[in-house]
């Protein structure tokens, strides 16, 4: 496991009792370097949707536990917040609660002379996501009356779209 695995598990252990006491739930953890600062952020949700107030009491109480662990040799920096309306889905957690919803895939390499995918999510597995296809951002129909089933190892990004 690598450092970044390391501090990202033992503080989503950590953070799980926070949560509970809260009445929110842990959506992900990551240590991150952006520049040249490090960040550990706790990204919370709850079906209500998550205020400033839920992030500032779980970010003191988890402040207060990692100072009291202090595992995590680097400085860093501490955010607590809500994951967003077109939040990403790294976990098969997040695609389990998001299967029916709109989904965009962006891939590493252009698939079919797309690199560009939206639809609304229908499976997954360990090696795939399947989504139905829908319109593209150029408003073109992509094949609706097929499935696309795109393989995990190409695939750089899946988030909920943001319809206004």
């Amino acid at each position: 496991m690598s450092k970044r695995e390391i501090y990202e598990s033992r503080t989503e252990q950590m953070l799980l009792p926070i949560a509970d006491k809260h009445g929110v739930e842990i959506y992900d953890v990551e240590y991150v370097k952006e520049g040249g600062d490090f960040y550990l952020r706790a990204y919370i949700d709850k079906a209500e949707g998550v205020s400033i107030i839920d992030c500032e009491n779980v970010s003191r109480e988890l402040s207060d536990a990692l100072d009291a662990e202090d595992y995590i040799a680097d400085a860093y920096i501490l955010e607590v917040s809500s994951p967003g309306l077109g939040r990403t889905l790294k976990k098969d957690r997040h695609l389990e609660k998001s299967l029916g919803e709109e989904v965009e895939i962006k891939t590493y390499k252009p698939i079919d002379g797309h690199k560009e995918f939206v639809g609304i999510l229908k499976a997954y597995d360990k090696d795939t996501i399947t989504i139905a296809e829908s319109e593209n951002e150029k408003n073109e129909t992509v094949s609706t009356d097929m499935d696309r089933i795109l393989r995990r190892q190409e695939i750089a990004l899946v988030r909920l779209t943001l319809d206004f």
